[in-house]
C-alpha cells in the first residue's frame, strides 16, 4: 500500500545518519510503518476470541476495529503539521512510545470499553507515525533516485503487513490467545525507540506551520456520530439513538464545512473540492476502503462465526484477498506511468465488484471453495486500485502541493474504512445466527458491487487520462 508524504511541504535538508546508518534507519521507520499497518488487519482474526472473552456483541467488535480507524482519520492530516513544528524524529519516537503504551493497555483490557479506548490511543500513534516515518526516510536519502528506492522498501514493507497480519494473529491467538495479538508489538516498539534516539539525528522545526485543532475535532466527531449511527442502526433500528447520532454527524460535517472555509490554515481547504478530478480520485479511494476493508470484517466473521473454523486457519484463508493487493503493487505502479491512473482504476472497480457479487454463491455449509472466487475478485481489485487512486490525487491536487494531496487520499481512506466496518457489520448482524448472518452477506456483496459499479461511473466522469490530465493540469496552475 502507498503512503506518499503526508505534510505539505518536503522536510528539510540536512543528515539524517551517518552514512553507514542510513539502512538502520530505513529498517527502523519501515518497522515502525509495519506495526502501524499490521494493525489494521491482525486484530480481526482475534475478534471473535475478543468477544467471547470480553462478553461483547457484534457492536462492540465494530468499535474494536474502528476506534482504530476513526482516530488515525481524523489526526492524519494534522499529524503531519505537528511534525513539522515539533520535528519528525521528536514525533516519531513519540508515536512509538505512544503504540507500545497502548498496545500493552490493549493487551491488559478486561472489558471492552478499556479495549476500544486504547485502540483509539493506538490510532493516534499510528496517525504520528505514518507521516514521521516518511519524512525521516525521506531526509535520509535526500538524492533523487537513491531516495526512490527508499520509499518503494517503505511501502512495500508496508503491503506485507497486510497479508502478514491475518497470518501472524491467527498464529499468535492460537498458541497464546488474543491478547499476544497486541503485547508482540512491545518489544519490537522498545528496539525501534532505541534505535531511533541513537541513530537518527534532530531535524530543524518549522515554527510557521499552524495547526487546525478545531477542524480535527469536527472531523472526529463527523465521523464518531456517522459510525455511531450506523453501528446502531444494525444493533436497535430506528431508534432515538440512531437518530440523535445522525443529528450529531450532519451538525458536525456543518460545522466543519463553515469552520475550514474560515480558518487561517485549514486542515481540509475547501478549495480542493472545486477540482472534479481530486474529489472523485478521493471518493474511489473511500469506496475502495469501504468494501476492502468491511469485507475484511465480516468474511473473518463468517469463517470463525459461522464455518467455525479457527483463528490461524481463518487467517490463512483470507491470504487469497491480501496477497493480490501485495503482489499487485509493483505492477500497478508501471501500468499507472504508462497508460495514467484511469484504466487500472476501472479494472479494479470491475474486479472488485465481480468479487463482491460472488458473495451470493455464499451458504451457511459453503466449501472453501466458493468463497475463493470473492476473495480474489476483491484482492485483485484493491491490488489495481491502491496505487492508483493515489496517483489520481496527486496528479489532480495542487502541483505545489503533493503532501497535502496524499494526506487527504490516507484520510479518505481511512475514513471509508470505518464506515465500511459500521455500515456492512450493520447489514449481515450477529454470526450466532448463520442463516440471517449468510443472508446479511448477500446483502454486503451486493451492496459493495453497486457502489464499486458507481465508482467506475465516477472515474470515467472525474478521472482523467494522461493527455487530458496534462491540459488539465496546465489549466490549474496558479489555482
Amino acid at each position: 500500500m502507498s503512503f506518499p508524504h503526508p505534510s505539505r511541504t518536503a522536510p528539510k535538508p540536512g543528515p539524517v545518519a551517518a552514512p553507514g546508518g542510513r539502512g538502520i534507519v530505513l529498517g527502523v521507520m519501515c518497522a515502525g510503518m509495519f506495526l502501524v499497518q499490521l494493525d489494521v488487519t491482525v486484530v480481526n482474526v482475534a475478534l471473535p476470541h475478543i468477544g467471547a472473552d470480553l462478553h461483547t456483541g457484534l457492536a462492540g467488535l465494530q468499535w474494536v476495529v474502528d476506534s482504530y480507524t476513526i482516530v488515525l482519520a481524523a489526526c492524519l492530516l494534522a499529524a503531519g503539521v505537528v511534525g513539522d513544528r515539533l520535528g519528525h524524529r521528536t514525533i516519531a519516537v513519540a508515536g512509538l512510545a505512544l503504540f507500545g503504551a497502548s498496545s500493552l493497555l490493549c493487551g491488559l483490557a478486561p472489558a471492552i470499553g478499556w479495549l476500544v479506548a486504547a485502540r483509539a490511543v493506538q490510532g493516534l500513534a499510528a496517525a504520528s507515525l505514518l507521516p514521521s516515518t516518511l519524512a525521516i526516510v525521506t531526509r535520509a536519502f535526500p538524492e533523487r533516485a537513491e531516495q526512490a528506492r527508499a520509499l518503494g522498501i517503505w511501502a512495500g514493507v508496508s503491503a506485507l503487513a497486510l497479508p502478514t497480519g491475518p497470518v501472524v494473529g491467527g498464529l499468535l491467538v492460537t498458541l497464546a490467545g488474543w491478547r499476544a495479538v497486541f503485547l508482540i508489538n512491545l518489544p519490537v516498539v522498545v528496539a525501534a525507540v532505541v534505535l531511533t534516539l541513537r541513530r537518527v539525528s534532530r531535524d530543524e522545526p518549522d515554527r510557521e506551520r499552524r495547526l487546525d485543532p478545531l477542524g480535527v475535532a469536527t472531523a472526529a466527531l463527523a465521523l464518531t456520530a456517522l459510525t455511531s449511527c450506523a453501528i446502531a442502526l444494525g444493533r436497535l433500528g430506528p431508534s432515538v439513538w440512531t437518530a440523535a447520532a445522525a443529528v450529531a454527524a450532519v451538525v458536525a460535517a456543518a460545522a466543519l464545512a463553515w469552520w475550514e472555509r474560515r480558518a487561517p490554515e485549514p486542515m481540509f481547504p475547501p478549495s480542493l473540492l472545486s477540482r472534479p478530478g481530486f474529489a472523485g480520485a478521493n471518493a474511489v479511494a473511500a469506496a475502495m476502503n469501504f468494501v476492502g476493508i468491511g469485507m475484511v470484517f465480516v468474511v473473518t466473521l463468517y469463517l470463525q462465526g459461522v464455518r467455525h473454523h479457527t483463528a490461524l486457519s481463518a487467517g490463512a484463508m483470507l491470504l487469497p484477498l491480501f496477497l493480490p493487493l501485495a503482489l499487485c503493487a509493483p505492477f500497478t505502479g508501471r501500468l499507472v506511468a504508462r497508460a495514467g491512473p484511469r484504466p487500472p482504476m476501472i479494472a479494479g472497480l470491475a474486479l472488485g465488484a465481480a468479487g463482491a457479487a460472488c458473495l451470493l454463491l455464499v451458504s451457511p455449509g459453503s466449501p472453501y471453495g466458493v468463497l475463493v472466487p470473492a476473495l480474489l475478485g476483491l484482492g485483485l481489485g484493491m491490488g489495481l486500485l491502491t496505487a492508483s487512486v493515489v496517483a489520481a490525487a496527486l496528479r489532480a491536487g495542487p502541483p505545489s502541493r503533493p503532501g497535502l494531496s496524499s494526506g487527504v487520499n490516507n484520510t479518505a481512506r481511512q475514513a471509508g474504512g470505518a464506515l465500511g466496518v459500521a455500515v456492512l457489520g450493520a447489514v449481515v448482524q450477529d454470526p450466532s445466527e448463520p442463516m440471517r448472518f449468510t443472508a446479511g452477506l448477500h446483502w454486503a456483496g451486493v451492496l459493495s458491487a453497486l457502489l464499486w459499479l458507481a465508482a467506475i461511473v465516477v472515474t470515467l466522469r472525474a478521472v482523467r487520462g494522461p493527455g487530458e490530465a496534462g491540459a488539465a493540469g496546465r489549466r490549474q496552475v496558479g489555482r
